[in-house]
């Protein structure tokens, strides 16, 4: 297959990997030409992934024009640069090829929304739009560690080409045709990684992690029904997978990020420090934001959205949590029980 990379950060770039491994002829597409011109030349990413090899038959461009004629053209831009990329694509597509969305977060600019509605916003609302999602850190991905994701659309032919395209025998690939559930499981478990890192950083331990991961579980499954996933997908690798990956490595930007506000830095110098984009810190307004809309409720996402946008105290904000009225941990156990009370 003919296949373009759109992103060179450190996932476009280790999926670029993947894909040349598998065979495929692969571009690698830069917006900056002084960085394409680089990684063109040296075939390593210095800072994102030292050490790791950019095979000879990736070619890196700057030219958007790349997926011209392309089979599949993989979408691995920060969330911020979705929607202008998308359109500076558009001239160049035609309506059969599948745009495999490796972007996790919100599209700030329209609601809110999953980025397969916007990515079809600009396309048409019948474009093929694939989402891959799952647990899986670039660098490991890169260093051809064996990891799991989903593909996910309506489209199970579409899914298949995605899953033909990608799988090999150190990332299996996994079809589902829940494309809102998947993708709101990969925005909203950055919430959650950002603040099982402020839990970190504070010196809290497994007992605290553990329950802050469960919880916000329960609100992802929770705000993902009511903007129309399954609630079955939240148990599933975009869901339980990646936010166990993300809550728990040192590759999680968003983690890292956690750990330096719950030691005293603001949200600003942690970002600053970690030095690449924390998803989770834009992840959190989408999530508070779509919350109050739809009346869902997200006390954790809340907590961390005073933490991160109103400077409120982190162990203020957890002592809330504790402390919050008495509550079943599923209202459904008690539904026509008759000891209820």
């Amino acid at each position: 297959m003919k296949i373009a990379v759109i992103g060179s950060g450190s996932w476009g770039t280790a999926i670029s990997m993947l894909l040349a491994d598998n065979g495929h002829e692969v571009s690698l597409w830069s917006h900056r030409p002084e960085e394409a011109e680089k990684l063109e030349k040296e075939r390593e990413h210095k800072r994102l992934l030292p050490g790791i090899r950019l095979p000879d038959r990736v070619k890196v461009v700057s030219d958007v024009g790349c997926v011209a004629g392309c089979d599949l053209v993989a979408l691995a831009t920060p969330s911020f640069a979705v929607r202008a990329t998308v359109q500076s694509m558009k001239p160049f597509l035609t309506k059969d090829q599948i745009v495999v969305c490796l972007t996790k977060g919100f599209d700030r600019e329209n609601g809110y929304c999953i980025f397969a509605d916007t990515i079809r916003g600009v396309l048409g609302q019948n474009h093929p739009v694939v989402a891959l999602t799952g647990p899986s850190h670039a660098e490991e991905v890169g260093n051809r560690v064996p990891t799991a994701v989903v593909a996910a659309s309506p489209s199970l032919t579409d899914c298949q080409k995605v899953q033909d395209a990608f799988m090999c025998k150190t990332f299996r690939v996994y079809t589902v045709p829940d494309i809102v559930g998947a993708q709101l499981g990969g925005a909203l478990k950055n919430i959650i990684a950002l603040a099982a890192g402020v839990c970190d950083g504070m010196g809290f331990g497994d007992n605290t992690k553990a329950a802050l991961m469960t919880r916000g579980l329960t609100e992802m499954a929770r705000l993902g029904v009511a903007m129309g996933g399954k609630r079955e997908t939240f148990a599933g690798l975009s869901g339980l997978g990646d936010l166990i990956v993300t809550c728990t490595s040192m590759h999680s930007r968003n983690r890292r990020a956690g750990i330096l506000i719950g030691r005293g830095r603001t949200a600003r110098q942690a970002m600053e420090e970690v030095g690449a984009v924390v998803e989770g810190y834009y992840a959190t307004q989408g999530g508070y934001e779509l919350s109050k809309k739809l009346g869902i409720e997200m006390p954790v996402c809340a907590a961390l959205y005073r933490i991160l946008y109103e400077d409120a105290d982190a162990r203020n904000e957890l002592d809330l949590l504790m402390t919050r009225a008495k509550r079943h941990e599923s209202e459904e156990y008690w539904i026509d029980r008759a000891d209820a009370r």
